[in-house]
């Protein structure tokens, strides 16, 4: 398995976040749907990140940043049929080590609140992310939950 950072230009990326993007508005109202597609994701503010077996696409996520002590992670996904591999924990832990050395002390992120969540609820919680409240410019929504990670300061 090796991690990319990625410029989103493959055809998987294409597939596995188009995929993305039509499994989150089946399971939540299309208001409350915060994915980014292609185009919002190729900004200079994201960092996109790719998991590979060779040449089989396991993963993805994204680092936003928010500010200079603030990042935001996005677009976390695993094809449906890929899943139970470990990638979306090893993309995670990239993206958590790539805010660490950028020096972030809060790491955000928002998620939705329907069942087939559980798992993505799950993994963050076992990285020490916790329920915090709306971050940056989203509003309190049953559809979603918001989540943080604390990130020490490293020691010198």
């Amino acid at each position: 398995m090796r991690i990319e950072i990625d410029d989103l230009t493959r055809p998987a990326i294409h597939a596995l976040l188009n995929e993305h993007l039509a499994h989150m508005n089946q399971l939540s109202p299309p208001e409350q749907v915060f994915a980014l597609d292609l185009s919002k994701l190729q900004s200079p503010d994201i960092t996109f990140l790719t998991v590979w077996d060779d040449e089989l696409l396991l993963g993805c996520g994204a680092l936003k940043a928010l500010g200079a002590r603030h990042g935001e992670i996005k677009s976390m996904r695993t094809p449906a049929s890929l899943r139970g591999r470990g990638a979306g924990r090893a993309v995670l832990h990239q993206i958590i080590e790539i805010a660490r050395q950028r020096g972030y002390d809060l790491l955000s992120l928002e998620t939705g609140t329907h069942p087939e969540f559980s798992p993505a609820h799950r993994l963050y919680k076992s990285a020490g992310f916790q329920e915090s409240g709306p971050f940056a410019n989203y509003k309190e929504d049953p559809h979603s939950m918001f989540m943080e990670l604390r990130l020490p300061e490293k020691a010198v």
